[in-house]
């Protein structure tokens, strides 16, 4: 088991009135090897709340789930300890993130934070759109150290009434953390202080009503790649560290055109050698694959896979780049996929991962 990657799951476990169902137990973990495509479930536990979003330590040895439940003002992440060599979870401590709707967390490069976003929906609560945690020695989460809230609006009435956060990601170099708020077609960049305080250094905007939802990190440190959710498009930008201010270069369709009513974009991920993206189509019910000019950083599509079943929410790539894993929300099912290194196609090997409900998959060796 020392050899093969882990995967890290996270279930939904109670309903939600925007979901299809909440058939997962909540938080697993399992095996995977890259030579067999054998996966092994190694331990599981129905003691975290809809776990929709997690981030795992590089070496497995923790991770941080975020709870996502309708009805609460505030979400809570918890922090739980795994052990490789008896395949045990253990519950280590939890904290509140100051927002309701609790959608993405992020692990800062140097180890140290926790950075978690807000979706955020009605009125009430503490309402702040972006938490800072620091990280004990125990692996155990601090109280917060500091958040923001964000103000505005959208075209889209329905789904851009106020902000909704949607995720945060520290850049390359570090020291920067960029927050794609889906409800006022913005990305807004923070320099995160040692202390864990946040600093706005910029706010970027995007198309109105793109509605951006995650974000890709070139490997080189000058490319970021936004997956938008309610325009279906893939936009790449230029970043400057500096300022944090981001610049757009290119933008293209994730669906094909026929395919674009109904479909939600979701997630996005590039390949190790930063040559491909791969970005999640909910209701076209693909994964889009698209090259990038390496100097330019401008965009060109390679193919829409099929996800391997229905409304792909969130991807993974195994550390190799070999595989991608798909969780396809409302199949009950993690696909996996084949990767080509050269062309960046994908290939369904008829194996996968048969869980109620997946929401978020993470792998690390």
């Amino acid at each position: 088991m020392q050899d093969a990657c882990l995967v890290f799951v996270g279930s939904l476990n109670r309903e939600a009135p925007y979901f299809q169902g909440a058939r997962g137990v909540g938080l697993g973990v399992y095996s995977f090897d890259e030579e067999t495509l054998e996966t092994r479930k190694l331990a599981e536990t129905g003691d975290v709340d809809n776990p929709t979003f997690l981030s795992v330590t590089l070496d497995g040895s923790h991770v941080y789930a975020n709870s996502e439940v309708f009805i609460w003002r505030e979400g809570v992440v918890s922090a739980y300890r795994f052990d490789r060599q008896t395949g045990t979870l253990s519950y280590i401590n939890k904290q509140p993130t100051l927002g309701s709707i609790t959608a993405h967390n992020n692990l800062t490069r140097d180890g140290t934070k926790l950075l978690v976003a807000n979706y955020g929906m009605g009125e009430g609560g503490p309402d702040r759109s972006v938490v800072v945690y620091g990280l004990r020695d125990d692996g155990g989460l601090t109280a917060p150290l500091s958040s923001v809230a964000h103000s505005g609006t959208g075209p889209d009435a329905v789904r851009q009434e106020r902000p909704h956060a949607h995720s945060v990601t520290e850049t390359i170099a570090g020291g920067v953390a960029i927050v794609a708020d889906l409800g006022i077609d913005r990305l807004v960049s923070y320099r995160i202080g040692p202390d864990g305080s946040l600093t706005r250094l910029a706010e970027s905007p995007l198309a109105p009503g793109a509605g951006p939802r995650h974000v890709a990190l070139h490997p080189g440190g000058r490319f970021v790649f936004v997956m938008n959710e309610l325009d279906s498009t893939v936009v790449s930008l230029a970043l400057d560290e500096a300022s944090g201010r981001l610049t757009e270069i290119d933008g293209k369709p994730a669906v094909p055109a026929a395919a674009r009513d109904g479909n939600h974009c979701a997630d996005i991920q590039i390949s190790p050698d930063g040559r491909f993206l791969y970005g999640s189509n909910r209701g076209h019910d693909s994964v889009a694959v698209f090259s990038v000019d390496q100097q330019t950083g401008t965009l060109a599509l390679v193919d829409h896979a099929p996800c391997g079943g229905a409304t792909p929410r969130n991807l993974a790539l195994t550390p190799s780049g070999r595989h991608l894993f798909s969780a396809n929300q409302n199949a009950d099912r993690i696909s996996i996929l084949a990767r080509a290194a050269a062309t960046g196609r994908l290939a369904d090997t008829g194996r996968f991962i048969e869980i109620g409900t997946p929401m978020c998959v993470k792998i690390v060796r």
